[in-house]
């Protein structure tokens, strides 16, 4: 009778240690293996949280921002090589180190005006030339914003007047204003350059600023569309990156290749800096902006993704 007791009070020592073992486990948790992660040490996140160099994390796949204001800049008929990493070039190379450079950028088609069709409707509807004028019953940008709520304008150099319909003026050209050609979109949205506040906060949600023909770069150097940009938004560009801002600086098309390879960037608070590569073109930048505001995608900007990996 005494060596059968000795035999069973190791086995009810064991018993009931597994039992407070288990006790103490219930109040911590989930157990590792049914989706428990270990906790980070002090509160830190791993580098696969937060980015690399202590950046933040990337929106959620999809995700874009909305910032408080966005001005778009289209500058024309130079190839990628020719402005990124140029001498002529140093404000626009100092946006591209400080923000967002795109290096895998296009045009959609020679010469400018499907371009600029493109990138404002999602269509260049069958036009294949610099033609002027045209009339189309199409949806654009434009539209979308002022029908959702948003506030839109068109700020272009040259402009003698607003809602000025006529195919050129100086060095204005309508060929690079598609707003112009579109019946959904107001006259007294489509402004002089000279109406562009300075007092950035009352630009609208969305602008388009178009320099005229010597200021793009069409008919004069490099280093004349750089100092432009410099003079003319070189004070909004440092404004946007303490307000929620943004400038989208592109341009329509390159000196004619096939290719049709161009610079594009972007600046402002909600870019997070670097140089990114995947193809991206007009049609790319239309679905981004819409997708910034909560639009239906138009025409072939259906069929591209928005930029998510380029904002903080």
């Amino acid at each position: 009778m005494v060596n059968r007791t000795v035999r069973v009070l190791p086995l009810l020592a064991v018993a009931l240690s597994l039992v407070l073992l288990a006790g103490c486990g219930s109040s911590g948790g989930s157990p590792r293996g049914a989706g428990a992660t270990s906790p980070s040490v002090s509160g830190t996140r791993s580098p696969a949280a937060s980015g690399t160099s202590g950046r933040p994390a990337p929106p959620a796949a999809g995700a874009v921002p909305q910032p408080a204001h966005v001005l778009v800049v289209v500058f024309e008929n130079k190839g990628y090589d020719n402005v990124v990493g140029s001498s002529q070039a140093p404000y626009l190379n100092l946006l591209a180190k400080r923000g967002a450079l795109l290096t895998d950028s296009h045009g959609v088609a020679h010469p400018s005006q499907p371009n600029y069709l493109a990138l404002f409707s999602g269509s260049t509807h069958g036009i294949t030339d610099d033609s002027c004028p045209h009339t189309l019953h199409a949806g654009s940008l434009g539209a979308q914003l002022l029908g959702s709520g948003h506030s839109y304008a068109s700020y272009a150099e040259g402009l003698p007047s607003a809602g000025f319909a006529g195919c050129d003026n100086g060095n204005y050209a309508r060929k690079h204003a598609p707003w112009t050609n579109f019946a959904n979109v107001p006259a007294r949205t489509q402004l002089p350059l000279r109406a562009l506040p300075t007092d950035y906060a009352k630009l609208p949600q969305v602008g388009f600023v178009i320099p005229d023909l010597c200021s793009d770069m069409h008919n004069c150097s490099v280093s004349t569309g750089d100092r432009w940009l410099s003079a003319n938004l070189g004070g909004y560009v440092s404004w946007a990156q303490t307000h929620h801002s943004l400038l989208i600086v592109t341009f329509d098309e390159d000196e004619g290749s096939g290719a049709n390879r161009i610079p594009t960037i972007l600046a402002g608070q909600p870019v997070r800096p670097g140089h990114y590569g995947g193809r991206v073109d007009h049609y790319t930048m239309l679905r981004t902006l819409e997708a910034m505001y909560g639009l239906r995608p138009l025409g072939t900007a259906a069929h591209r993704t928005p930029l998510t990996d380029v904002w903080r």
